[in-house]
């Protein structure tokens, strides 16, 4: 009995574990397409306007880090 209440614990951990894993693999998938879509755009925009290009790419810097930070926050929240 308390083999089988032993062994049902450890499977509940590797399950909440294994599940931690996938989910952070889909909250993942957010960050990548907002970064893919802002790179994309402050290339054009720079190929629209060049005088502004310094700008444009100051803040897409900005904006990668704070999408990249919401990557790594889903990252520290698995091991949480």
């Amino acid at each position: 009995m308390i083999q089988q209440a032993l062994l049902a614990a450890t499977d509940a951990g590797e399950l909440k574990d294994g599940l931690s894993a996938v989910g952070y693999g889909l909250a993942a998938i957010g960050p990548g397409i907002g970064i893919g879509t802002l790179v994309g755009q402050s290339v054009q925009a720079m190929a629209r306007q060049p005088e502004m290009a310094g700008q444009v790419r100051t803040t897409m810097f900005l904006g990668i880090a704070f999408a990249e930070a919401l990557a790594l926050i889903g990252f520290v929240v698995k091991f949480i």
